[in-house]
């Protein structure tokens, strides 16, 4: 075209389509952001806002059950479900602002509500309304994915997405899937007073986490009163003797769990059904993501993704950072073009204990057959810790045999999301366990832990020829 509307139009007001938004609008390019349902997307009104605020009153909850720990007499814990949802609710709007259509117009970006057709390359309609471009970038996002399971649409069912309409606590609530958000709520449900049934097919919780990792939550969720089904498979569900019934099957055969309220958990599917993008020329994976190159192009040069409905990585902070790229390569790209960075990528899941992991886990290293080292060390013997009656937990780094290089993270402990901070710094900027070890860490605190696995790993790569040398030297100065 001789002429352009906009230099950019964001499909999307997640966490991708604000953070394009907002860079393309702070270089003064003409962005036009198209939203069809809520600014802010998943992430603010069903994804990480909600769950934060849901986790942190049954955090609250678990600690006055745990009174008589800190010296404080017993209370009778009584949650009060309807209004700990309503916090959660409070907690969205009080948040609002900040993806706001009135913040987001306020700093250059033109905010458009309704549903995106591309109609070519150039051209994208909402409504009555044409909008021509020079460059798009996709950022629809992702939704739960429910498996074809008999029965389950007979019954209703709860995901990520509604859970948080619920005003009445689940007696019996069953969890299908054990990764993170499986995870969390079925924590979260248990600490405010349901009856917890967790159903997964793999071999272990958090599936992606190493086997010590995916125990040490286990026993927790165990010790807590979470009925952990690990190694079973839903079958279908049923209605019988007036109740819900979930049928599936295990090493050690049937397995029927009756319950009030199902939460379906087991994976998200990108939004890329409901738009044309192969009569495009845009070329979708297996999983049905969208395929980019390096630089986050589709197949149809000017049209860019970022956020979940491209992945790797489905975290609100991936999608920001992949938004960067694919914001500056649409608009700069003719003069120079820059390759999306993934090699230090950290993520969490917020049980109590919290993961955390920046980097490869054992597991992975085995899998690349590195000539790696394991160096562990143990949370409970951490003064603030104990101080704090957290005392549990374990920072787990990998490193090349007899090198400190940091290949992998892994925490298990209290704020393990914040911990892993510092080696998502240090892997970024090639600092090893030396540094870290040479570093003052604050005491007490809980960030000394990265400390002391630094100081671990330095006792177990001593330069034993060298010591008994300065062994003798020391002998020989004392006469």
């Amino acid at each position: 075209m001789a002429k352009y509307e906009a230099n950019l139009v964001v499909i999307g007001a997640g966490s991708g389509g604000l953070v394009a938004s907002l860079i393309a609008a702070a270089v003064k390019a003409k962005v036009i952001l198209i939203e069809r349902d809520k600014m802010g997307g998943d992430c603010l009104n069903t994804g990480c806002v909600p769950s934060k605020a849901l986790l942190r009153s049954a955090k609250v909850a678990n600690y006055m059950s745990r009174a008589e720990e800190f010296g404080i007499e017993s209370v009778e814990v009584k949650p009060v479900f309807k209004n700990v949802m309503q916090r959660v609710q409070d907690v969205i709007k009080t948040i609002e602002p900040h993806d706001s259509v009135e913040r987001f117009t306020g700093l250059g970006v033109e905010c458009v509500q309704g549903e995106a057709e591309i109609i070519d390359p150039h051209t994208v309609k909402v409504g009555e309304r044409t909008i021509s471009t020079k460059s798009i970038i996709i950022s629809t996002g992702a939704r739960p994915f429910v498996p074809p399971i008999e029965g389950l649409d007979t019954i209703h069912y709860l995901t990520s997405d509604d859970v948080w309409q619920l005003d009445e606590l689940p007696k019996r609530l069953v969890v299908l899937g054990g990764g993170p958000i499986g995870c969390e709520l079925s924590q979260a449900f248990s600490k405010l007073g349901s009856d917890v049934t967790m159903v997964e097919m793999m071999d272990q919780l958090m599936g992606r986490e190493d086997q010590d990792v995916a125990q040490h939550i286990t026993a927790k969720f165990e010790k807590e009163g979470i009925n952990v089904l690990t190694q079973h498979k839903a079958v279908k569900f049923v209605e019988q003797d007036g109740q819900k019934v979930l049928h599936c099957e295990s090493p050690e055969g049937a397995v029927q769990v009756p319950f009030d309220q199902v939460l379906i958990a087991v994976g998200r599917k990108p939004n890329t059904d409901q738009m044309p993008l192969q009569e495009l020329g845009i070329k979708l994976r297996r999983n049905g993501t969208i395929e980019t190159d390096e630089y986050l192009r589709t197949a149809v040069p000017n049209i860019f993704a970022c956020g979940d409905v491209t992945g790797p990585y489905q975290f609100t902070h991936t999608a920001s950072h992949q938004a960067w790229y694919a914001t500056v390569n649409a608009l700069f790209g003719f003069a120079r073009k820059f390759k999306v960075d993934y090699r230090v990528i950290p993520w969490a899941t917020f049980t109590m204990p919290e993961v955390a992991r920046v980097g490869i886990s054992e597991r992975e290293a085995k899998e690349q057959k590195l000539d790696y080292q394991v160096t562990k060390y143990g949370i409970d013997d951490l003064d603030r810790a104990i101080a704090d009656g957290e005392a549990h937990g374990f920072v787990k780094v990998i490193t090349p045999t007899g090198k400190d290089t940091i290949l992998g993270v892994t925490i298990v402990g209290h704020h393990a999301g914040d911990l892993i901070s510092e080696y998502v710094l240090a892997m970024k900027y090639k600092l090893g366990l030396n540094k870290i070890l040479g570093t003052i860490h604050l005491y007490p605190s809980l960030a000394e832990a990265n400390k002391f696995v630094a100081g671990v790993w330095k006792r177990e790569n001593q330069p034993h020829g060298l010591l008994k040398w300065v062994q003798k030297f020391h002998a020989w100065r004392r006469g």
